[in-house]
């Protein structure tokens, strides 16, 4: 019997017997190995992730082909070990499901070839998962969200203002022009020599500074618009260090990290509230790297009393990079019968509404 006809008849009969759905998933976008078993989209029987930030660090940002050769060290480990963790088989699965796109297409590529390869195996049917719905679906894992809902996700490669349907289908509403807010925060966080990744380091900084030190400027983008763009933003925190230098000034590093993360959380908002207008949604939902920022969390939740909006946030691990989130969005795709075959790859560029 064919793979394509043994996962169909997989599929079948396990939907006849109305079983629990567990989903051994697998993320391998960036730098981030990791795999996890997660029971009916919210349950999370492990998770296990395999860090680069260490080999990353030194360069002041990802490589992409130190983090290929990283994945293909760890992945063969992380799956194991989240079976291990769950105490379960690769027979006691339901499906297979992994990161297919967008990130670093070598990376993508090592995730994509694991997940085929033990799908292939056992059998079993294969989900592939768009990484930022991962993202959005990790607040089911702790709120349990469901759509519709709003989707506001930060993060260092994206800065995107997302509709969920009921019927799950996503339509993008915004998007940033240029930089992300999470790649702005790092190329700051660079400026400021803090370190990388930048948004913990600009966080942990703005703490101690004056957050109106400097009115950085927002980009007017339209009163109607739900783009971002941060790029001039970036441009001006590095012409305000620059100026402060050949001036012969002290660089008030504190102050600085305050306003930018000040400027930045408050084009997010007023973004954020007009999406919440237009749609009449009643659900936002905050999530990618960036919604670990304690100051835009804080933030997000005044803007949802003032509109008496329900504000669901993942956990702070749930924000960063994880498999865990992947199998919430897969049981999605796997109710809908939405699965892949043995043609999927992975993809740098994937605009989340052609998923």
């Amino acid at each position: 019997m064919r793979w394509s006809e043994r996962m169909q008849l997989r599929y079948e009969e396990d939907r006849k017997q109305d079983k629990p759905i567990s989903i051994l998933a697998i993320e391998s976008s960036c730098d981030e190995t990791a795999a996890a078993v997660i029971r009916n989209g919210r349950e999370i029987i492990s998770s296990v992730v395999a860090s680069q930030m260490e080999s990353h660090e030194r360069f002041g940002g990802v490589v992409p082909e130190v983090a290929s050769r990283a994945h293909v060290e760890q992945i063969g480990f992380v799956i194991e070990q989240a079976l291990v963790q769950s105490e379960l088989s690769l027979d006691d699965m339901q499906a297979i499901a992994v990161t297919c796109g967008p990130g670093l297409i070598g990376a993508l590529f090592v995730g994509v070839t694991a997940a085929k390869t033990l799908a292939q195996v056992a059998g079993l049917p294969l989900i592939g998962v768009h990484h930022l719905a991962g993202h959005m679906y990790a607040a089911s894992l702790s709120d349990g969200v469901e759509p519709p809902f709003l989707a506001l996700i930060v993060s260092g490669g994206h800065t995107e203002l997302l509709h969920v349907r009921e019927d799950g289908v996503i339509l993008r509403l915004g998007k940033t022009r240029d930089d992300a807010a999470g790649e702005a925060f790092d190329k700051v966080a660079r400026a400021l020599q803090l370190g990388y990744p930048g948004g913990p380091k600009i966080q942990q900084m703005a703490l101690l500074g004056d957050p109106k030190y400097v009115a950085f400027p927002q980009a007017k983008l339209g009163e109607e618009s739900l783009d971002f763009s941060f790029s001039g933003l970036k441009s001006a925190v590095l012409l305000h260090l620059d100026r402060a230098t050949k001036a012969g000034q002290d660089v008030r590093t504190a102050d600085i990290a305050a306003s930018f993360q000040r400027a930045v959380i408050e084009a997010l908002m007023t973004k954020t509230r007009l999406a919440l207008q237009q749609t009449g949604l009643t659900t936002l939902v905050l999530a990618g790297g960036v919604a670990a920022n304690q100051a835009l969390r804080e933030a997000a939740k005044e803007v949802c009393r003032e509109l008496h909006v329900q504000l669901a946030v993942p956990d702070t691990w749930l924000c960063t990079d994880n498999a865990a989130m992947i199998g919430a969005a897969a049981y999605m795709r796997y109710k809908q019968h939405k699965l892949a075959d043995l043609t999927l790859t992975g993809r740098a560029d994937f605009p989340i509404d052609q998923w």
